[in-house]
């Protein structure tokens, strides 16, 4: 009886554990998800900007001055270190959409390899301290929208506002009404998966937390943050470059 009674205390221990851990992980869930306002600007009533949006600014500026330092001095003869390594990347990103995309899609090429890049830093800056503005379903959400305007407007400019839409009923009119819902379908999913990933690795690392809170979470940490978040950023300009080749062709 003793035993069964202390057995019965452990259950109830180990229960209580599981629930206040659940408890912790439904909060940290909830902050993560909660889009936490920055500071409001004070015109028409307020204008709250969200730290998203701040973080973009910043990964923005950042872009924005390693662009200014790595292009300096640019030499066509005798070109230095950092020019044959900025060249060497640029041209490798380049030719690996020019690969997918061909001649006829090349100009869409630095549109994607500034999403990329961006998704790129956005996924890692936690490293630093800051909050991924992909955890944000409004960033994704934008960025989906951006590329499937981009991709229904390349297949106006490749085939013509008529062909555009004669495109709908190909290979057989019956696919009219999905090949209409096709346009819903691409940004939700392009949308869902960047941000779903994202969050999911989150959730992943508050479960190894609290199941190993030392040591364990620093290697899976860098892992999610650094090699995960470059796939997230491969895998969205990598289907809207399949989606844009699809619709140029």
């Amino acid at each position: 009886m003793t035993s069964g009674k202390n057995f019965n205390k452990i259950l109830q221990s180990v229960g209580k554990k599981g629930s206040e851990n659940t408890e912790e992980l439904s909060k940290a869930l909830m902050e993560e998800l909660n889009c936490e306002t920055a500071f409001t600007i004070p015109v028409f009533g307020g204008i709250p900007v969200a730290e998203s949006v701040v973080v973009t600014w910043i990964i923005m500026a950042v872009l924005l001055a390693a662009a200014f330092f790595l292009g300096r001095n640019l030499r066509v003869e005798n070109a230095g270190k950092r020019q044959l390594a900025v060249e060497t990347v640029v041209g490798g990103l380049h030719n690996f959409f020019y690969d997918l995309l061909g001649e006829e899609g090349k100009c869409y090429i630095p549109y994607l390899m500034t999403v990329g890049v961006y998704i790129a830093i956005a996924n890692m800056i936690g490293l630093f301290g800051l909050k991924s503005p992909t955890k944000d379903v409004g960033v994704t959400g934008a960025l989906a929208l951006m590329s499937i305007v981009l991709i229904e407007y390349s297949g106006v400019r490749a085939k013509g506002m008529k062909g555009f839409l004669k495109s709908f009923a190909e290979p057989i009119p019956i696919m009219l009404p999905m090949n209409i819902l096709e346009i819903f379908i691409r940004p939700l999913s392009l949308c869902m998966r960047l941000f779903g990933n994202i969050l999911g690795a989150f959730v992943i690392m508050e479960l190894i937390k609290i199941v190993a809170p030392l040591l364990v979470p620093v290697p899976l940490s860098l892992y999610f943050d650094l090699f995960d978040g470059f796939i997230q950023a491969y895998v969205f300009v990598f289907l809207t470059s399949l989606f844009i080749k699809e619709s140029i062709e």
